[in-house]
């Protein structure tokens, strides 16, 4: 079960917490909070200070793992006639799959952007995993998303990852092919016949008790390159159970993405920063 509440009066979140959930005792609020229990307007937030204000949503949930996400709207971060880039939150699929076709960020993107008389046509031109935030791209037509992927080899992908440990050195490439696993739905590390080139760049920002904010660049882009690539160093991400362990949400965010736009030649780079529950990690 879980209790919906409405904010009537700006606070700190645990503040508001405290007032509103009668006969909680504090040390009850708190562990709700670091295990990603508390939902602010559809997001998970872990921080006792985070700033609430009048009208947002707050939902108290008896268990922060493995609940789906319910979005009705997306953040757009840049649109044309040919692309729409969005910055997806953790929790949402990118596109439907074979047990899911209702909930994912194409499905909701389409919707938000459909009008009386106007349908809106969208193809994924890449995609992030369930658990990872960040900047996510959409081309409106099947030729501007190929244009794109034509180009793909020269995009620059960088990501923040929260990591177990700290990597010694603090920075360097990993140069490890990839395969998966049908049975796991894993990829496995190493030379094999099947394995596919894969190659991760890395650089520790700062750590934080036994915790390493690492920014991540890929030149390649396997299924779960990152992943397990930083499990394969010794330093798996935080909050990811299929290559480390469990956790209120998985240290992974698509920071940065820079292309070259088909048609005009023109680079174009979208950012955006990591959310709060993100950075909770490190605290």
């Amino acid at each position: 079960m879980s209790e919906r509440l409405r904010v009537k009066q700006a606070s700190p979140l645990l503040s508001f917490l405290t007032t509103e959930l009668k006969g909680w005792s504090r040390s009850k609020i708190k562990q709700r909070l670091t295990t990603g229990c508390i939902i602010v307007n559809g997001q998970p937030i872990m921080r006792h200070d985070h700033e609430i204000n009048v009208g947002d949503d707050v939902e108290v949930r008896a268990t922060g793992k493995n609940v789906q996400l319910k979005v009705s709207r997306l953040e757009i971060l840049y649109s044309d006639n040919d692309l729409i880039v969005i910055n997806k939150p953790a929790g949402l699929l990118s596109v439907a799959t074979a047990n899911e076709n209702k909930d994912h960020a194409l499905a909701i993107l389409r919707k938000q952007l459909t009008r009386p008389k106007r349908t809106v046509n969208l193809w994924p031109v890449h995609r992030l995993d369930r658990d990872t935030s960040g900047v996510l791209m959409f081309a409106t037509s099947r030729e501007m998303r190929e244009a794109v992927m034509d180009g793909w080899a020269e995009a620059e992908k960088t990501y923040l990852a929260v990591v177990e440990g700290c990597p010694n050195p603090s920075q360097g490439t990993i140069d490890q092919p990839l395969r998966i696993d049908p049975e796991k739905y894993q990829m496995i590390v190493g030379p094999h016949p099947e394995a596919k080139k894969a190659i991760t760049h890395f650089n520790t920002q700062r750590t934080v008790r036994e915790r390493s904010l690492l920014e991540v660049q890929l030149e390649t882009g396997r299924q779960h390159q990152i992943r397990a690539h930083m499990a394969w160093l010794g330093h798996p991400l935080i909050g990811d159970p299929r290559y480390g362990t469990e956790g209120p949400r998985m240290g992974l965010h698509a920071l940065r993405l820079s292309i070259t736009r088909p048609k005009t030649g023109k680079r174009l780079t979208f950012e955006t920063p990591a959310p709060d529950d993100f950075l909770n990690l490190l605290r």
